[in-house]
C-alpha cells in the first residue's frame, strides 16, 4: 500500500462528510447559475462550446456581459466536477464494504461528463427548449443523487427492511410520481414562457398559460399527499416523520413563489428561485423514500452477535 492509498479514509469520516456536502450544495447552485443564464438571455452569450467564441477559450473584449455570465456557468461545471471527483477518490479505498457510497460517487461522476456534453449540444441547438430543459432535468436529478449520497453515508451498509407500512411506502412512491409530473409541466411552462435564454431562442409551441394551470394541479395534488404521509407518520411514529415535514415546509414555500411569480409577470428572480425549489423538493423526496426502509433486523443481529459473544 503506497502513502496516498494510505491517507484515503477507511471509513466515513469529516473528509467524506466535507465534500459530500460540498457536492450537494455545488450541484445545486449550477442550477441556479444555470437558471441565471436564461433569465438573463445569455443562454448563447458563448456562442459555441467548448470554446467560448470559435477562437478563444475565454470571453473576448468584443462580447457583452452576457458572455461572463454563460462562461461563469461553464466554470461552475468545473468546480461541481472537481468535488465530485475529490469524492470519487474519498470513497476509494472503502469500495467494497460500502458499494453504495461507491457505486452514488460514481454517478455522480459520470453524469456530470453527460450533462457536460448535454449543455453543448444546447449551445448548438440555438437553446433547442426540450434540450434546454433536458438539461435541467439532468442537474436535478444529480442533486438527487447527491441527496442520496448523504442519507446512505450516515446509514448502515447492507441489507434493508421496508421499515412503514405496505400502504405508506405505496402512497410515498405515488407522491413521488405525482412530483415527476409537475416537475415536468413546470419545465414546459418555462419553454414556452418568456424567458428562453436568449432572443433568438425558439419556444415549444404551447400555450404558456394553459400549461401554467396544468402544472398547478400536479402541484397540489403533491401537497395533499404530502400532508398525507405528514400524518400517517405523525400517527404511526415512523421514521419519515422529520423528513416528510421537510418536504411539506418546502413544497408550501414552493407554492408561495410559484403563485407570486403566476400573478407578477414572471420575474426573473423569482423563476430562478422557483427552478431551485423544484430541486430541493425532489432532494427532499428523495430523502424520505430512503427513509422507507432501515438495516435488516437479521443483518444487525448478526453483526451484533460477534460482539456480544466476545463479551462474555
Amino acid at each position: 500500500m503506497n502513502r496516498f492509498t494510505a491517507w484515503l479514509p477507511q471509513h466515513v469520516d469529516r473528509r467524506i462528510r466535507f465534500f459530500a456536502w460540498l457536492s450537494f450544495i455545488a450541484q445545486t447552485t449550477i442550477i441556479a447559475t444555470g437558471g441565471a443564464v436564461r433569465l438573463t438571455g445569455s443562454g448563447l452569450g458563448c456562442p459555441t462550446w467548448p470554446t467560448c467564441t470559435p477562437g478563444s477559450l475565454v470571453p473576448t473584449e468584443e462580447l457583452s456581459y452576457h458572455s461572463l455570465i454563460e462562461f461563469g456557468n461553464r466554470l461552475m461545471t468545473g468546480v461541481v466536477g472537481i468535488v465530485a471527483l475529490i469524492l470519487f477518490i474519498l470513497v476509494w479505498r472503502i469500495r467494497a464494504e460500502r458499494r453504495d457510497l461507491f457505486t452514488l460517487s460514481f454517478i455522480v461522476g459520470v453524469g456530470i461528463v453527460a450533462q457536460a456534453l448535454v449543455g453543448g449540444i444546447t449551445v448548438w441547438t440555438g437553446l433547442n427548449p426540450f434540450i434546454v430543459g433536458f438539461h435541467y432535468v439532468s442537474s436535478l436529478l444529480l442533486v438527487c443523487v447527491m441527496a442520496a449520497f448523504l442519507v446512505r453515508m450516515n446509514g448502515e451498509p447492507g441489507p434493508r427492511e421496508r421499515a412503514v407500512p405496505a400502504w405508506y411506502a405505496g402512497l410515498t412512491h405515488a407522491t413521488s410520481a405525482v412530483l415527476a409530473i409537475s416537475i415536468v409541466f413546470g419545465i414546459l411552462t418555462t419553454g414556452a414562457g418568456p424567458h428562453s435564454g436568449d432572443a433568438a431562442a425558439g419556444r415549444n409551441g404551447f400555450d404558456a398559460e394553459v400549461l401554467e394551470h396544468i402544472h398547478a394541479w400536479p402541484g397540489y395534488a403533491v401537497f395533499a399527499l404530502t400532508l398525507a404521509l405528514v400524518i400517517g407518520a405523525w400517527s404511526l411514529k415512523l421514521p419519515t416523520l422529520r423528513w416528510s415535514l421537510v418536504l411539506l415546509g418546502v413544497e408550501l414555500v414552493q407554492i408561495a413563489v410559484g403563485l407570486y411569480q403566476a400573478r407578477n409577470g414572471l420575474p426573473p428572480l423569482a423563476v430562478g428561485i422557483h427552478m431551485v425549489l423544484a430541486a430541493l423538493t425532489a432532494a427532499a423526496m428523495t430523502v424520505v423514500i430512503l427513509h422507507l426502509k432501515r438495516p435488516s433486523a437479521t443483518d444487525a443481529a448478526a453483526a451484533v452477535a460477534p460482539v456480544e459473544a466476545a463479551a462474555r
